[in-house]
């Protein structure tokens, strides 16, 4: 604890902006890292409590007292040694992350708690500024290889803990370029894709190998789901080729509308429009989907209609709303009741400040159009009672809308991958693969195993990269009777 008082006599350091009217203008970051004198106020904050929640609110439980003190001293090498020993890549974290850590810290009970998210960032951002993210490559190989199937958080999180135990890993994945929806689902104005590019690097210093275009199983895959894969592997040649295989390919189907008019020309999966400007802004073709002078709804309240909502401002769109099914959340949650867990409250992101109108409990009744074109929503007011949703008789309306993107989440995996390897599924969907006890994230097939989203359903990038770092282990513990590697 490096200040003791330091809780009592500091506020929280906030994040600052580029101002909208800059920021709209690019899609690159615009959220500067701390300066050194800020992060170091930021880590005095620190309790260091007795019981740090904080570590438990973290999935991959990260030491954050530890390093928020090291911050505090400027002890910047030692910080990032602490923080890459639970988390393996926290440029991603401490810039998408929704730090469940903080919601968990023991000051936010009657103050602001400590911002951890951006401390994290500061942590690594210096780490790849001074050279200090090197290759970890792995003194003796044990001769057995690995496929992970995905590129994703789990995926890469899997592939770095087994490579550096000393296997052979080949990571699959169906689309151009590395990365799942770090790379083509989430903005560059959030996560620029160069943040991604020198981790990759790192990565194939330590020996793994990238199969890019390559699906596995089928690609018979569900429609919303871009997919440019060229070769299909089928899990037999794995099979002869690995002695252990990973399934990491995350929870793609997403969640459809299926009122009338779903079909006109204008109405979207939220991934349509942010796949196709993420490989825009990486110098591909031109985005087909373009919110230019239009009038744009988002339905669904998340992070994925938030970025639909950055997004379509860049585009220059007339008008913006996002739509929510749920009742407007309060501004301030009751900590006393919800505290260390994650709190149900109102939350603004800077999306949202950009411009946006926003409204709660409406339902999409249907999409109307003229000659098959999109033209406007039909919506009604709902009124929630008892955790129920029922229409309000008369409070149908319109709005005007030429473009709309579903944002209402993702279901499940790909079927017709589990389905190829015979994996059993769970009642969602999702690859059947157990976390406790004997046989952690093995499926009922054997030698192959499930992680991330493809095995939990649609979550955090924190999350994935819990379990991807979790199922290494139990791979490594499979392979060789014992494991060096830690949970």
């Amino acid at each position: 604890m490096g200040k003791p008082t330091g809780f009592l006599e500091i506020e929280r350091v906030k994040d600052s902006y580029e101002p909208v009217a800059q920021r709209l203008t690019h899609y690159r970051e615009f959220v500067p890292a701390l300066s050194d004198d800020k992060a170091k106020l930021q880590g005095a904050r620190c309790m260091d409590c007795g019981i740090p929640f904080c570590n438990n609110g973290c999935p991959v439980n990260n030491v954050i007292p530890d390093f928020n003190d090291l911050v505090y001293h400027q002890d910047w090498k030692t910080a990032l040694d602490v923080l890459h020993s639970t988390n393996n890549f926290p440029e991603f974290t401490g810039r998408v992350c929704p730090a469940p850590c903080e919601a968990a810290c023991t000051l936010g009970i009657n103050d602001d708690p400590v911002g951890i998210k951006s401390i994290e960032r500061s942590i690594i951002d210096k780490g790849w500024e001074n050279g200090w993210v090197l290759p970890q490559i792995a003194s003796v190989k044990t001769g057995k290889k690995v496929a992970v199937v995905g590129s994703g958080p789990a995926g890469l999180a899997a592939a770095q803990q087994l490579a550096r135990a000393g296997h052979a890993v080949t990571v699959f994945e169906k689309n151009a370029a590395v990365g799942g929806l770090l790379r083509y689902g989430i903005p560059d104005f959030k996560l620029e894709q160069s943040v991604i590019d020198r981790r990759l690097a790192q990565l194939k210093a330590e020996g793994i190998l990238f199969k890019t275009n390559t699906i596995v199983g089928s690609k018979d895959i569900p429609a919303g789901i871009v997919c440019d894969a060229q070769t299909v592997i089928t899990p037999a040649e794995l099979d002869a080729e690995f002695d252990a295989v990973i399934l990491a390919g995350g929870a793609e189907v997403p969640r459809d509308l299926p009122v009338a008019g779903r079909e006109l020309k204008g109405v979207h999966y939220a991934l349509e429009l942010l796949i196709a400007q993420n490989k825009q802004v990486a110098g591909g073709a031109a985005n087909p989907i373009h919110a230019a002078g239009k009038h744009v709804v988002v339905i669904g309240g998340g992070d994925t209609g938030s970025d639909c909502v950055g997004t379509s401002n860049r585009h220059g769109a007339a008008s913006v709303t996002q739509l929510e099914l749920m009742p407007q959340p309060p501004e301030q949650e009751n900590k006393p009741l919800v505290w260390p867990y994650w709190p149900v409250k109102m939350r603004t992101s800077s999306s949202h400040e950009e411009g946006a109108d926003r409204d709660f409990a409406v339902q999409t009744q249907a999409f109307v159009g003229e000659n098959g074109v999109l033209k406007a929503v039909q919506l009604v007011r709902l009124a929630w009672q008892d955790g129920k949703p029922t229409p309000i008789a008369g409070s149908e309306f319109e709005l005007p809308a030429d473009l709309v993107f579903l944002a209402m989440g993702f279901t499940h995996p790909v079927a017709s991958i589990l389905d190829a390897f015979g994996v059993e599924k769970d009642a969602r969907g999702n690859a059947k693969a157990t976390t406790e006890g004997q046989a952690c994230y093995q499926t009922n097939v054997a030698k192959v195993f499930a992680a991330g989203d493809m095995r939990r359903g649609q979550s955090l990038i924190v999350w994935a990269i819990r379990e991807g770092r979790q199922a290494a282990r139990e791979v490594d513990q499979f392979l060789m009777g014992k494991t060096v590697l830690p949970r």
